[in-house]
């Protein structure tokens, strides 16, 4: 299940050079008749794919007279880059990715579906020891810069240390589980199914879980601003198909059973396996309950420490003086950082079309 971000090295270099090689790019959004929307493997995400495969994503794409192409990318990480450089008008990414890659890269973003949140799908585990606090002096194998970064600042905080009171080493979802097992290993921080696999080892245990930290690691829908308000049939659309694939895959019968297993294929995994992780992923089930959600003031608080951690770590690039320097928009005229620059905006108006019936 791959979330994991890298260093954003690039990431302004490669959106102006999309942009310019676009022929304009946000500034001259145009109307269109078909868009590709990126995904990734993770629990939150496979209703995309199981859309296209059941025909729902055609269905609605026809009711706009659209077309719409969902398109796997193995890497995570490609896919939000792929995204940021014009190559796909939306993807499925984090709260924390959508602010430090296509929006502190310069690229107006819209997350127009908050879908789940992580509820103990992300987690710290120690080997040999009784708390937390244990942590203290330790090397904790994480994917560096990316919401198990941020998870572990989050961690520490509950037990009054620092990120400097431990060290990191830089490791990927695809080796932490090899890393883990090393006998020098005794510290790490990782994601589902890696998660599991890491606590299961021989003095192993789950000292921290997300669902200690609820609706901060947040699974999102992004656009490109100047597509979406060219296009608004995109966004109704989107949010259509998404809302009437998480009734099917809720439903306790035949169907939602189907639905889950063919899913749980789409990410290769065990249906049963499947539906363990979606027991730690808080999903929005309604677009009521997740229009609340991005309308509440938590939002804001919560993406003013995933905010401060990204600029206390570099990620809004050299040019950014404070933790300000990427604006963002919230529901009801709010904004949080540099309103002259809001590059990211949380825009419940599609998941509200849907609440309304209107889709």
């Amino acid at each position: 299940m791959g979330r994991m971000a890298k260093a954003r090295l690039i990431v302004a270099a490669a959106v102006m050079l999309a942009t310019a090689a676009c022929g304009g790019g946000a500034s001259e959004p145009a109307k269109r008749t078909e868009f590709s929307i990126g995904w990734s493997i993770y629990a939150g995400w496979m209703p995309w794919p199981y859309a296209q495969q059941a025909g729902i994503v055609k269905k609605w794409a026809d009711k706009y007279g659209i077309k719409i192409n969902v398109v796997q990318v193995n890497d995570y990480v490609e896919s939000v880059n792929q995204y940021t450089a014009g190559k796909l008008d939306g993807v499925t990414v984090t709260n924390m990715d959508a602010l430090t890659i296509p929006a502190a890269g310069g690229k107006d973003t819209s997350a127009i579906i908050l879908g789940d949140y992580s509820n103990g799908n992300d987690g710290v585990v120690l080997k040999n020891a009784a708390s937390l606090a244990d942590i203290k002096g330790r090397t904790v194998y994480l994917a560096e810069l990316s919401v198990s970064h941020y998870l572990l600042a989050r961690a520490l905080s509950t037990v009054g240390l620092k990120l400097a009171d431990v060290k990191t080493m830089n490791t990927s979802d695809a080796d932490i589980v090899a890393a883990f097992s090393s006998p020098t290993a005794n510290a790490a921080v990782t994601w589902n199914p890696q998660l599991t696999e890491l606590s299961k080892m021989p003095g192993a245990n789950l000292a921290f879980a997300s669902s200690e930290v609820p609706a901060e690691i947040l699974d999102l829908l992004v656009v490109d601003s100047a597509t979406l308000k060219a296009n608004p049939n995109l966004g109704k659309a989107l949010a259509g198909i998404w809302y009437e694939t998480i009734a099917l895959m809720q439903q306790q019968d035949a169907s939602g059973a189907a639905a889950r297993a063919a899913m749980a294929k789409l990410a290769g995994s065990s249906p049963e396996a499947f539906d363990a992780q979606l027991k730690t992923t808080h999903l929005y089930g309604s677009p009521k309950e997740a229009i609340a959600a991005m309308g509440a003031p938590d939002l804001i608080s919560t993406m003013t420490k995933v905010r401060d951690f990204s600029f206390s770590k570099g990620l809004f690039g050299p040019g950014a003086r404070s933790a300000d320097a990427v604006g963002m928009a919230f529901p009801g005229g709010k904004t949080l950082g540099d309103a002259a620059n809001v590059k990211l905006h949380f825009d419940p108006t599609f998941m509200e079309q849907a609440a309304a019936g209107g889709n």
